[in-house]
């Protein structure tokens, strides 16, 4: 018996769905005689959602808000002891460095939103669901970023055209190693999470607190230099800021930029490769698609088994083949397997 199943070939799912083992939904096509029902699971491809992989990607969601509000309270809270500070000393370094901390703990709000949004269902307009909120999270941060290097310049380059004293150096000194101290717990936190979840937009968000961190270093130069008398020591920390927003800004924009055009990394493509390879009655792999959605991962494959199998153990390789698609790639959240004999 010789059965096809192409990806440009049934490739939506029938009205009626049936369910099977381990919490997985397989879609149906028509097919003819006795062997409809068969040929149906075989020709349509296959899509597999484990119960516990979607417990996880809502415990995912979870923990990515959870990490986003109490770095948000931590950061308001360095934000406004540095901001009185500011007021008192009139340190255009750590206006800058307030500034940031502000704007760094504000990206939690649309990417708060996105995990929200995440955890919508699919529906018949958004059929891979609401995943990709997160994306759009990731630009409006980096979009924050942005803004933030280019008020941190304009101030600096101000107060280096008009010089001005900076007063209180000690509470400035003070003043930056909070703002140190507190950017690195949260930059810590927020790139374990995001890593933990594979959200790459948080990531981001910690990669960018941990550059305010070494932001807020910097201000303590600018306070040793205005402590010896040099007036544009401070300014000229500022500007040194505005170039450490900007390293960061290069590496968030690929960062979120990749996720865009649904880049993944090359590992988790091989180590879907062997997983397929491994399945008993694959005979070689064909194209494989992998992409984010949000912080859990999709994947296409096609792959070819013995022509002479029967239909019943065709489909029984392609369940082995989307199960063992689950298996070898974390944050996979479901598999779609195409299935085409091997030549004569």
């Amino acid at each position: 018996m010789e059965v096809h199943a192409h990806p440009h070939e049934h490739t939506h799912p029938h009205p009626n769905g049936h369910v099977h083992g381990q919490g997985n939904s397989h879609g149906h096509v028509q097919g003819q005689g006795r062997l409809r029902h068969r040929l149906g699971h075989l020709l349509r491809p296959h899509s597999h959602q484990a119960a516990d992989k979607v417990d996880a990607a809502l415990e995912a969601s979870a923990d990515g808000l959870r990490t986003l509000w109490v770095s948000l309270v931590v950061l308001a809270v360095t934000a406004a002891a540095q901001g009185a500070i500011v007021l008192l000393s009139g340190s255009v370094a750590l206006l800058g460095d307030t500034v940031h901390n502000l704007a760094d703990a504000l990206t939690a709000v649309p990417l708060g939103i996105a995990f929200l949004l995440g955890r919508r269902a699919a529906n018949r307009r958004y059929t891979y669901g609401y995943g990709r909120a997160e994306d759009l999270a990731g630009v409006a941060i980096v979009l924050a970023v942005a803004a933030s290097a280019v008020f941190a310049a304009v101030t600096a380059l101000d107060r280096l055209l008009h010089p001005q004293p900076v007063g209180h150096l000690w509470a400035v000194a003070g003043a930056a190693l909070a703002g140190c101290l507190g950017n690195e717990w949260v930059a810590r936190y927020r790139i374990r999470t995001g890593r933990r979840i594979g959200s790459a937009a948080l990531v981001a968000d910690g990669v960018h607190a941990r550059t305010d961190g070494l932001a807020s270093l910097a201000v303590l130069l600018g306070a040793a230099g205005g402590g010896l008398g040099l007036t544009w020591a401070d300014p000229l920390v500022g500007l040194l800021i505005t170039v450490a927003i900007l390293a960061v800004l290069r590496g968030s924009v690929r960062d979120v930029g990749r996720r865009l055009m649904d880049a993944v990394d090359p590992g988790l493509v091989d180590a879907a490769e062997r997983g397929l390879r491994a399945v008993d009655g694959v005979r070689d792999v064909g194209a494989l698609r992998m992409r984010w959605i949000g912080h859990t991962l999709r994947a296409e494959a096609d792959v070819v088994v013995d022509g002479t199998l029967s239909v019943v153990a065709a489909h029984r390789v392609a369940v082995a083949a989307e199960q063992a698609l689950i298996r070898s790639v974390p944050r996979l959240l479901g598999a779609t397997v195409h299935i085409d004999h091997a030549p004569a």
